[in-house]
């Protein structure tokens, strides 16, 4: 089971940005999914999650509203569109498989004028 997330980078405040997680080694059209983020010295925490088959989403509600969750089954690829981003969005975001108890190893992103 193998998760690899990518799209980090710098922002500005206010700018978007788009992650993807590639899922390999598992049946990912039946696995719920999921999203975290963590900084330096702070517990991972919980962003947004979705099932199998895309119908039905969750969000913290620091993110509601300005991230949106997504997947395609087909490529085996999991998204996180980000907008408004602030700079308290500054963190390493990681996906992962409950069901698996697996993580990627995150990918940076940084905002920041």
């Amino acid at each position: 089971v193998q998760l690899v997330e990518s799209g980090g980078g710098l922002v500005q405040p206010g700018g978007s940005l788009k992650l993807s997680c590639a899922a390999s080694g598992f049946t990912f059209s039946l696995s719920r999914m999921s999203w975290y983020r963590q900084t330096p010295g702070e517990s991972r925490e919980f962003i947004a999650s979705i099932d199998s088959v895309g119908e039905n989403t969750d969000y913290a509600h620091y993110v509601k509203g300005r991230f949106t969750i997504s997947r395609d089954n087909a490529k085996n690829l999991l998204f996180l569109e980000m907008t408004s981003l602030r700079p308290e969005d500054t963190a390493m975001y990681f996906c992962a498989c409950p069901s698996y108890g697996t993580w990627g190893l995150g990918t940076q992103v940084t905002i920041s004028s």
